[in-house]
């Protein structure tokens, strides 16, 4: 799974972790993605990695689920 958002492109970031003493040691801050279907303009359907963010703003349309029924 990668780790980059496939609409924002937001990727890992770094900094430090700090300890009650105060010692820094690197970490990485990763982006909260959600593996998704996506359905393009054309009808399409793809699974993408896609961040929270770029989820609850509306960029992603997810498919119609249809039932038999």
């Amino acid at each position: 799974m990668s780790k980059e958002c496939a609409f924002c492109g937001k990727k890992p970031q770094v900094g430090n972790l700090v300890s009650h003493s105060n010692i820094k040691t690197k970490r990485r801050f990763n982006p909260n993605l959600q593996r998704v279907r996506h359905q393009d303009a054309d009808g399409t359907v793809r699974t993408l990695d896609v961040c929270t963010r770029c989820l609850r703003s509306g960029v992603v349309r997810k498919p119609v689920v249809r039932t038999n029924g």
